[in-house]
């Protein structure tokens, strides 16, 4: 069984990405043939990146770093929920993509985005440093349009109940399993 650490990227208070994060938890969970887990960054509160040096070079010396570091290492492969600020990324998990190097190597990455276009601008931008830190983006992504937001803040609507976003999901765990049995026996594990 692989573990898969599901990472909520924003940390605002009222924040929407509880919602994608506990749905793509319970979907994951209910397969069977993954151990998920919520990496919330509220709970990992690291100052913006202050090393002396990448943590590809020499080891964090900040004591939450190192905690997510760890946290990091114990897992096959991420989904990163995450919303779109300004056409990118939130700043909490570029920050947190920058605390870590060899934790992220050689493991696939899946996205379930909001915010404007689905919060596709955001992946994109997380696709391209993943690449850098040596992991495996996954092609197919889940995006939450405006549309499905607002009916889930406004109307009490559960994502599940929208099939595209249901079929989406199934497709991109798909992928994100295959890719982490794959490189977790490339890894000797």
């Amino acid at each position: 069984m692989v573990r898969i650490g599901i990472i909520i990227s924003s940390t605002r208070p009222g924040r929407f990405a509880d919602h994608p994060a506990k749905w793509i938890e319970e979907m994951a969970s209910g397969r069977g043939d993954m151990d998920v887990e919520i990496l919330d960054l509220r709970d990992y509160p690291m100052p913006f990146f202050d090393e002396a040096s990448s943590p590809a070079y020499e080891p964090s010396k900040n004591e939450v770093a190192l905690r997510w570091q760890r946290r990091l290492a114990e897992c096959d492969g991420f989904v990163v929920v995450t919303a779109e600020y300004n056409h990118g990324p939130t700043g909490a998990v570029k920050n947190a993509f920058d605390y870590a190097f060899n934790e992220w190597a050689k493991k696939p990455v899946g996205f379930v985005a909001y915010g404007g276009v689905g919060g596709a601008r955001a992946v994109e931008q997380l696709r391209l440093v993943s690449i850098e830190l040596q992991m495996v983006p996954i092609r197919n992504a889940v995006h939450i349009q405006w549309t499905v937001y607002s009916a889930v803040t406004k109307e009490g609507k559960s994502l599940g109940s929208f099939e595209f976003l249901q079929s989406g999901a199934k497709e991109m765990l798909d992928q994100l399993l295959w890719w982490a049995q794959l490189l977790k026996r490339a890894r000797g594990g």
